[in-house]
């Protein structure tokens, strides 16, 4: 069975679910998708889901990059959001691994890491889901 890793701003919390659906739906184990964490609680056990996020994505056969628009900003990538792409990156051309790093669309040049998505789009190394042949991606409402 296939394993999927999310990314994506934890505020889209609707949109991580569609989506969670959606890849269990076509048969993939969700291993990790970003989380709303406590205000109260967030100190003591943010280090922990950062460690277990990352150590997941190690794992996965899919990092895919939900950047659904937020805030006025199409395809909108956080900083913590491109730190996860980034690894996933590192874990295929450091390591070799065999992960393939989806992003849901091309995000706006308004996105801080514009320059750098669109290089590893154009070298291959990334894909957008529009690129896919199969079904994977057909969206859910």
């Amino acid at each position: 069975m296939k394993k999927v890793v999310i990314v994506a701003s934890s505020k889209l919390h609707n949109e991580i679910k569609n989506w969670i659906t959606h890849f269990k739906n076509k048969g993939y184990t969700v291993l990790n998708y970003p989380k709303q964490i406590d205000e109260e609680k967030f100190i003591d056990i943010y280090p922990d889901v950062y460690k277990s996020f990352f150590e997941d994505i190690v794992q996965t056969d899919m990092l895919f990059v939900m950047n659904e628009d937020k805030n006025g900003v199409e395809g909108y990538i956080g900083a913590e959001a491109f730190a996860e792409l980034s690894f996933g990156l590192v874990q295929k051309l450091v390591y070799g691994k065999d992960i393939e790093v989806v992003l849901l669309k091309m995000p706006s040049c308004e996105v801080q890491c514009y320059d750098e998505i669109k290089l590893w789009l154009d070298l291959g190394k990334i894909k957008l889901h529009s690129d896919k042949k199969d079904n994977d991606f057909i969206k859910v409402d």
